[in-house]
């Protein structure tokens, strides 16, 4: 016998009994944009790798480790599995020309993919909800984005995540801090890794995040980029301060936080919890002020953040949170010949009054049909026997809390539900 065939690894699969909790997130996740006024954007999974290769940089960790990338066969092309949003989000602008006539604030929901070394809260397959505001240079904008989210996380009724912001300065900035810090690393070449050796000159300011514990005390010692920003960049990230203070919104200035892509310029900031072990952040983001440019368009300012679902249903479960009950409202039993035949109109004459109904199927006694109701976790069982049937009738049973069976004419049945 053959082996059974296994989802690949790090690819997961959502089952019935998870489904809730994914519904629930995914439906308080679109009210909540949508009281934002932001609309909802969908681009392909698979993209061309130039575009991921040109915007999140050729020297990052998913471009150099963790892409899916491969050569279509008919033509050739080189084609990846997106790692990341923000890159086919504002290649779809720019394609499209939505900058034409006003900024746009858009979001999109869906698969990801990166050949990381799967682990709770990381896998290979994962899902992100996506926030990009094109068109905005202030500051208020990044302040919408952090508010907004701190607005989710009650609605989701989260605790324990906390605020971490920073400033990459403007691309000069960058670059002249990125030449003290090679000089500083150079100094201490005996304590760096292999991986921060890698680094070094090709992506310095990475070796800043490392997790590396020997590292630790020699990467608190290196000079601080907020220490060199241009005076624009300084304003920028001053009155993004004032207006999270003015919200009431705690944060910490970590001046370690870097972000893993290129396209990163001022505000960076990230939503971190310490209830999910080493995947301790769940949302990040901030101004990619070039990108739109790098792709191919005419230059506009750009933020947004992106924020892991698996992770936050992680947080959500951790913290023993209990999806709202998603049982039908109406299940329909039915036992007999007419009462068979009767029983699937009244299923849909019920879903046409508004209700969820699900129809018994495949048979089995009144007994079995009445366990299956119950297990279905719906609020009533609609009971229909021949007699009923015969009758023009239907016994109404609630299966959650209190009440009394009750016999009505079928036409009176969804003002039984409603009762």
């Amino acid at each position: 016998m053959s082996k059974t065939i296994q989802a690949v690894r790090g690819m997961n699969d959502m089952l019935p009994a998870d489904a809730p909790l994914w519904e629930f997130f995914e439906e308080t996740v679109r009210d909540w944009l949508r009281g934002y006024g932001y609309k909802q954007i969908r681009t392909p999974i698979v993209e061309s790798t130039d575009l991921f290769v040109r915007s999140i940089g050729e020297v990052t960790d998913i471009v150099e480790k963790e892409m899916y990338s491969f050569e279509d066969r008919l033509n050739g092309e080189q084609l990846t599995l997106r790692p990341e949003g923000t890159a086919s989000c504002v290649r779809s602008v720019v394609q499209h020309n939505l900058l034409y006539n006003a900024p746009q604030r858009l979001w999109y929901m869906g698969p990801m993919f990166r050949h990381e070394r799967p682990q709770k809260g990381r896998y290979r397959q994962f899902h992100q909800v996506g926030i990009e505001s094109l068109g905005f240079d202030g500051p208020d904008m990044d302040a919408e984005h952090i508010i907004m989210t701190a607005r989710l996380w009650k609605l989701l009724g989260l605790e324990d995540v906390a605020l971490e912001i920073n400033s990459l300065g403007s691309a000069e900035a960058r670059a002249n801090y990125r030449a003290q810090l090679i000089a500083y690393f150079e100094q201490h070449a005996d304590v760096l890794d292999e991986d921060a050796k890698r680094r070094l000159h090709s992506n310095p300011l990475r070796i800043l995040d490392t997790k590396n514990p020997a590292m630790q005390a020699m990467v608190e010692g290196a000079p601080k980029l907020i220490d060199v920003l241009d005076e624009a960049s300084l304003k920028h990230f001053e009155q993004l301060q004032q207006m999270l203070q003015a919200a009431n919104i705690p944060y910490r200035i970590n001046t370690r936080l870097v972000r893993g892509l290129d396209y990163y310029n001022a505000t960076v900031f990230e939503w971190v919890t310490t209830r999910l072990g080493a995947q301790g952040t769940v949302c990040a983001g901030g101004r990619y002020d070039s990108l739109i440019e790098q792709i191919g368009g005419k230059p506009a300012p750009a933020c947004g953040f992106a924020m892991g679902v698996e992770r936050l249903l992680a947080l959500m479960q951790d913290q023993g949170f209990e999806p709202p009950a998603d049982g039908p409202d109406a299940y329909v039993v039915h036992v007999g010949e007419l009462a068979d035949k009767v029983a699937m109109t009244l299923a849909e004459d019920i879903r046409n009054a508004g209700f969820n109904a699900v129809l018994h199927c495949g048979g089995g006694s009144f007994k079995s049909q009445m366990k299956k109701a119950d297990a279905s976790g719906a609020r009533y069982a609609v009971i229909v026997g021949d007699d009923e049937a015969q009758a023009g009738e239907a016994s109404l049973k609630p299966l959650r809390g209190e009440g009394e069976q009750v016999r009505v004419p079928m036409a009176q049945i969804a003002e039984g539900l409603r009762g």
